[in-house]
């Protein structure tokens, strides 16, 4: 006769905007594989439009939806909304263990409030660090603060599993998993659902770059890079156009307006240049394999591109994923004109250099960090008992 049936395990995934959604679905996927656990997914919403296109891209509905996001919104709203919001639900809806992701405001705030009620908390890609907290703002200083809090720490890679035991995390509750974010992209490709044209977020055609032509995505939108180095950076990508003839930009305008108006401003209207709205994640993901090479200030580009052996060159000044770049996965220009526009001439004319790249190994993981976490979050609550 078997023994009475333990209660599932109730297990919050917080997300708040579309990066949060496309690397918390593998984990959210494996979770919910788990018999032992109770899942409830809880959106901010602090990307409402994004966030809600790339969790219908993985089929995942939220159970909750805060709804936080509100016009020209300032890191003080979005940091006190989800905390309210998710401390409500959290009173409401008492879980076993609370899931964040990264290093957003909505990571941040719903740290607090698991916190505050005394509910274990992991974090999915732990110990990232630049240790400078102004780089990138204010998503440094959100990583470091939701691991002062944290009770499992899921680091992506080796290197970022040593930040956190340098800073006294405990060794036992350090765990190196991957990057879910490889996960997310494996199955995108493996669906063979990533349109080169079409669909939601083009509002040009890539059928309009001729075949064999060299194609550059670019996409920029940390705080950091407004104003005069967004500037720079649209300056080398001019330069690149009238030098090299055939080649052409796929340039995907952020919401904000900060962005979206110097980005137009400094390439509107030039030959071979194609703007589109924010793409949907499998098309963002044909983008990247169409392209020769990516410009990006993104973070989770860099690990992407890495699993897709493209060149990257990151248009950050210090980047918390030195694998990419002690693995040469990524070159980093920061936003100096000069130096972007040499990188990536190099990248055109040196054959060679540009093959290289496609047979570097990625060094954020093998596409089953979410199944590893899954496993790890099961053992502990089967020690706890």
């Amino acid at each position: 006769m078997s023994g009475p049936r333990t209660a599932a395990r109730r297990i919050a995934c917080v997300v708040g905007t579309r990066p949060e959604a496309i690397k918390m679905a593998p984990l959210i996927f494996a979770l919910k594989r788990e018999p032992v656990f109770e899942v409830r997914v809880v959106a901010s919403g602090q990307h409402a439009d994004m966030l809600t296109q790339a969790l219908e891209y993985f089929g995942i509905e939220a159970d909750v939806n805060l709804g936080v996001m509100e016009s020209a919104q300032t890191l003080d709203h979005v940091t006190s909304a989800v905390l309210k919001g998710v401390g409500a639900f959290l009173d409401s809806a008492p879980q076993d263990m609370l899931l964040v992701h990264g290093d957003t405001t909505t990571t941040l705030g719903a740290a607090l409030a698991a916190f505050y009620r005394k509910i274990p908390l992991g974090h999915v890609e732990a110990g990232l660090r630049s240790r400078d907290l102004t780089r990138p703002f204010p998503e440094e200083a959100n990583r470091v603060l939701t691991d002062r809090i944290s009770t499992l720490f899921f680091a992506p890679t080796r290197q970022a599993a040593e930040n956190l035991r340098a800073e006294g995390v405990a060794e036992p509750r350090v765990f190196v998993t991957g990057n879910t974010v490889i996960d997310a992209l494996f199955w995108t490709l493996g669906r063979g659902d990533a349109p080169l044209s079409g669909g939601l977020g083009l509002s040009l055609s890539l059928d309009k770059v001729p075949p064999g032509a060299p194609l550059a995505l670019l996409t920029a939108h940390r705080r950091e890079s407004w104003g005069a180095p967004l500037t720079r950076i649209c300056g080398a990508a001019r330069r690149l156009l009238e030098k090299y003839p055939a080649l052409w930009f796929l340039v995907p305008l952020h919401k904000n307006p900060a962005v979206r108006e110097t980005i137009a401003g400094e390439l509107g209207g030039r030959p071979r240049v194609i703007f589109t709205e924010p793409l949907s994640y499998p098309e963002f993901v044909a983008a990247m394999n169409r392209s020769v090479f990516i410009l990006s200030d993104s973070g989770g580009v860099q690990e992407e591109a890495s699993a897709l052996r493209k060149p990257v060159l990151i248009l950050r000044d210090l980047s918390e994923r030195p694998e990419a770049l002690s693995e040469g996965t990524g070159v980093l220009v920061g936003t100096d004109g000069d130096r972007i526009e040499r990188e990536a001439s190099r990248i055109l004319e040196d054959e060679l250099y540009r093959a290289s790249f496609a047979a570097r190994v990625s060094p954020f993981g093998d596409g089953h960090a979410g199944e590893r976490i899954a496993k790890i979050i099961r053992d502990y609550f089967s020690e706890e008992r």
